[in-house]
Parts: C-alpha cells; structure tokens; sequence
C-alpha cells in the first residue's frame, strides 16, 4: 500500500525513519534531519527538505553518503550484495546484462573514477524520465563526467543522489508525473525534427523555415488540435497559433497570452524554448478533456524564431505580434545567399500578411511563459521551479587596443605598449565589476591578437563586451564603470583604443502582479519562491513592449546547461511547471477583475 503524507506526519519520530528507509543509501540521518520539517504539504515540500538536509550536512557526512553508493556493475552486483531498490534500479538500466567488452569498460571506469575523485561514479540510472538510461548513454556519461573537475564532480554526484531519492520516493507514495510524462514524450518526439547535415548525426538543430522547421510546425499544429484548442493555424511568420475559447464563446472576453520558440541553436538541447509551448498545452488538454471553459481564453504561440541562427534578425516570431518586423529584413540572405522573403514564400507565407499579426493589447490579459533556466542556479539550490523578476537589458560592444608590435626580446618592459596586457586587464576589470553588484554579469567573450607571433609583442588585440544588469539603470551604471576602466587602462599602458555598440536591449522587469501569481503558484506546491533576473534573452522581452508579463523558470540538469545537447530537466520537474501553470489558471479564473 503507498505510504501518504498524513502517515508520514502523523508517525513517530522513529517510525518516521522507518518508512523512509532506503530513499538515501544507508543513510538514515538525511530522513532525521529532514522531518524535523514536518508536517509535509506535498510530495514536493518533502523532497526538498530532504535534498536541503543533504546540503547543509558537513562535508564528511555528504562524502560518506556518496560512498555509501554501490559502484555501478561493480562487485557489490557481481557478488549479488546490492540492496534490492539498488539491484532493481541496475536492472532497469541493463548493467546486469552487459556484454563483457561493456563490463570490462565500465570496471575500468570504475577504478578510474575512484582513483580520481576519491568516491564511487552516481548516476540515476532510471534517468530524467523515469524509464532508464541505456549502457551506451551510461558510459557516455562515466566518460564525460571523468574530466569534471573534483569539486564540480561531488555536487554533480550529490544532485544525482537527490533524483535517485526522488525516483525512490515516487514508487514509495505511488506518485506517478503523468503531465510532465507526456510532456517529455512531446518534446523527444519532436526532437525527431532536425537539419541536414545535424540529423545524420543525431544532432538537433531546427533553424527558420527549413523543412525540419516546417515539419516542427505542422506537429505542434497536430497536437494543438488533438489536446482540444479551437482554433489553430500556421501565421504569416510560421507560428503556431492555437485558441482556447472563453465560456460561452464569449465574443468580449481577453485572452491569456502565452508559449515559446521551437527553432534551435545549432547543436542544441531539445527544451530551450519547446518547453513554453507543451506546458501550457498539457494544461488546456486538461480543461478539454473535462470540458472546462475560464472566464478567459488562452491563446498559445510556437513562435516561429528567436534564436538568430539563419538570418540576422532575431525574434522574428514574437517581434511580429509587437509590431516589431521591419520590412527591410526582408532583403536579408543567409548562408547560402537565400533572402529572407524568398525562403518565407518558399515556405508559403505571406511577407505582405506580417503586420496585420499585430496585437491589441486591449483583447489580452497579460503574456506568461515557461522556460528551462538555462543557467546553474536553481540546480545549485535543490530546486524545481524560480519566479523570474527580470530579464536583463544588455548592451554588447567590439572593439580593439592598439599599442605597438616589437621585439619580445628586447623592448623592456617598462617601455611596452602592449595590447594584449591592456586586454588582459580589462577582463579582470570586467569581472570585478559585474560580481561587485551580485546579479550583473560581464563578459569579454572573445579576445583575438591578429597575425600574433611567439615572439612579437601584440600590437593589436580585438575584444568584445557583453554587459548585462535586470534593470536599465543597472546595466547603463556597469557599463559607465566598464568604460571608464577602459580609458583608465588605455593610459596606463599607452595604449589607443576603439569601441563599437553592436546591439542594446532594454531590460523588462516582470509585471509585480504576473509575478506574484508566479510566486504563489510556486509557493502552493509547497516549495521556496526563489525570485531571479534572466540572464538570457526570451521572447517575453518582445511582448513586453506591449503587455504585462512574467516568467517561470524550470530547473535544469547536467548543472544547467543549456544551447547544448546535455541540456535536460526532469518529467518531475516539468510536472511541477503543469502544476503551477494550471495554478496560475485557476488564480486567474477567480479574479473578479478578468471575468467577462
């Protein structure tokens, strides 16, 4: 029978323990620690504190719960000595039917890994689905992670500790995340979808208006008319438009606006932006399929592009709903010389239809979107879900020092003038600055010395800034000091110096009212509100221009990667992102202020 949470909170201390035997390997203490919280609202609330009391243990008693591990297919499996949760779970992963070049594979890993770290390699076997992992991708990972260092490694190993524990959970309450199940499965389907030249690798890249692109759309159209919305369609842009009629079919009613992108980065992860669009659409599949009407509509878009991968423009897709697509982008070529309005009519969209997708903000309530974090900060917190407060405005420059090329060997060193020193400097100064005010960040992300020699001092060194604070006053105070280090440095190593602007993007700051709703979905599902800037530009930033808006961040794994295939979150994870969309839902349909 599945244990509850009224038993659980109703147990004794020591009973307590007991019926959470076995979630941490042979380590009692984390379930002692953790029910001093009790009562338990949800499962969530629960998982938390369990993975809290883990971070706040001393490091030795975090190192003795890593060793507590068995090794995977290691003796403790040969000999038969596993716990049955740790057989089972090896089991399901295929490590009990190895060939013997996997297993001699993966006993030579295993000692590797203990030589260096000091621990045995973790890893949820049953992986971020549920299901299990294959040996392939099991060994893949023992190989990628043998290069982590030590201290990236340990919180890595802890991290899977706690999906080990939550898996084991699950099965203990008899928790299965169905919506963020089927949300998973949309998202691995899609990612079926890619270029060519990338899908022949197995590699996910979907950029604007490919065949994998407009074979991405006609899907998400496909699964918006079998999950219940009313009306759908392909837009002037390429986006996928799907509506939620109001009750009644009110003709008066605004609409809550919301989604993400479904084209890629080259090489990508397969949730970076998707994962805007099936979280909502598990939620309006919900209220189809109880044939549920709000006081409003929901109108979700699969914008089109974001990412900027083919052509130059950006957010083409939620740009045209802003009244943000200028003409002159048209004319634009991509690689291959094909112009922007070409592969648009190629594709069989409309150019001259584009304006009209502007929206009246007078017909909506607000925009919201779902997005994984695409950053470590929640993943290092132990925690599912963050409110974000603001996407940061940005500012990015190019630019050079010029100093003199001479001989290394025979100019003193007082008498240089060194480009690449001066550069050099200004990285440091960058980072001093941006840490100095906790939530900006600065970047110089490339530093060129052009036609460099071993033995010539650098007379040039080209360099660029990314600049970026969660509001505008922030960023236009960091670059103010940015540049100002610039022209200090400048003088002190006699050296001249050019800057470009390159792009400027104001900030938006989440709507106090979208965000609270946010916070209290967050907070309904028993867990800490961690309210965060995004770091990272979103199609929210375009609808901001003309409606309120807020966002939710998912966690990731593989300490928050993003633009890269090791990009992932959990079906745990994206039914926690289920459950506070609908929450947002019901808060709103509650609302006097949004009824009809």
């Amino acid at each position: 029978m599945p244990l509850t949470l009224d038993t659980l909170n109703e147990a004794s201390a020591a009973d307590a323990v007991a019926l959470l035997d076995g979630i941490y390997e042979h380590s009692p203490w984390v379930a002692e620690a953790a029910l001093r919280q009790r009562p338990f609202r949800t499962l969530a609330q629960l998982k938390y504190a369990l993975a809290q009391a883990v971070a706040t243990a001393p490091q030795e008693r975090q190192l003795a719960l890593l060793r507590a591990h068995p090794e995977l297919a290691g003796k403790a499996m040969v000999q038969r000595t596993l716990t049955p949760t740790s057989t089972g779970e090896q089991q399901t992963a295929g490590l009990t039917a190895c060939t013997p070049e996997e297993f001699e594979r993966l006993q030579t890993l295993n000692a590797q890994y203990n030589t260096r770290f000091g621990w045995p390699f973790i890893l949820a076997v049953r992986g971020p689905r549920g299901t299990g992992l294959n040996r392939a991708q099991i060994i893949a990972s023992f190989e990628r992670r043998l290069r982590n260092p030590p201290a990236v490694e340990f919180a890595e190993c802890l991290r899977q500790v706690h999906r080990i524990a939550e898996l084991r959970l699950n099965e203990r309450f008899g928790y299965t995340p169905a919506r963020g199940n089927l949300v998973w499965d949309w998202l691995e389907r899609l990612a079926r979808h890619s270029d060519p030249g990338y899908a022949e690798r197995g590699e996910l890249t979907v950029t604007y208006l490919t065949e994998a692109h407009r074979a991405c759309a006609a899907e998400i159209a496909e699964h918006m008319r079998a999950n219940g919305f009313d009306e759908v369609a392909i837009d002037a842009v390429g986006n996928v438009v799907g509506r939620y009629h109001p009750a009644g079919g009110a003709t008066s009613a605004r609409y809550l606006l919301t989604g993400s992108h479904y084209d890629t980065v080259r090489h990508a992860g397969k949730y970076d932006g998707r994962l805007g669009i099936f979280v909502p659409m598990a939620c309006v599949r919900e209220l189809a399929a109880a044939g549920r009407r709000l006081p409003f509509g929901i109108e979700l878009v699969a914008f089109a592009e974001e990412e900027g991968q083919r052509f130059k423009a950006t957010f083409l897709g939620s740009g045209a709903l802003v009244g943000d697509f200028r003409p002159e982008w048209l004319e634009q070529r991509d690689a291959d010389g094909v112009s922007l309005r070409a592969a648009m009519l190629q594709a069989g969209l409309d150019p001259s239809a584009i304006p009209a997708l502007r929206r009246d903000p007078r017909h909506y309530l607000g925009f919201v979107e779902v997005h994984i974090e695409q950053g470590p900060v929640l993943h290092t917190l132990n925690l599912p879900l963050g409110v974000v407060r603001s996407i940061n405005g940005s500012v990015r420059f190019e630019g050079a020092f010029i100093g003199v090329a001479a001989h290394a060997g025979t100019t003193p060193m007082d008498q240089r003038h060194d480009a690449a020193v001066a550069a050099a400097e200004l990285v440091l100064a960058v980072q001093a600055r941006a840490r100095a005010d906790g939530d900006s960040v600065g970047t110089v992300g490339r530093l060129e010395v052009p036609n460099g020699s071993v033995n010539v001092i650098p007379g040039r060194c080209r360099f660029t800034l990314d600049l970026r604070a969660p509001t505008d006053p922030q960023r236009d105070a960091l670059i103010a000091d940015v540049l100002g280090s610039l022209a200090d440095i400048s003088a002190r190593h006699g050296v001249e110096h050019t800057l470009e602007e390159t792009m400027r993007a104001a900030a938006a700051p989440s709507d106090p009212a979208w965000q609270a709703r946010w916070e209290a979905a967050v907070a309904a599902l028993g867990l800490p509100v961690h309210r965060m800037p995004s770091g990272a530009g979103h199609d929210a930033m375009k609808l901001h221009q003309i409606l309120p808006q807020a966002m939710l961040f998912v966690r990731g794994e593989n300490g928050g990667i993003s633009h890269n295939p090791l990009e992932s979150t959990t079906s745990d994870d994206m039914e926690l992102a289920v459950a506070a969309f609908e929450h947002l839902l019901n808060q709103l349909a509650g609302d006097p202020d949004v009824q009809t």
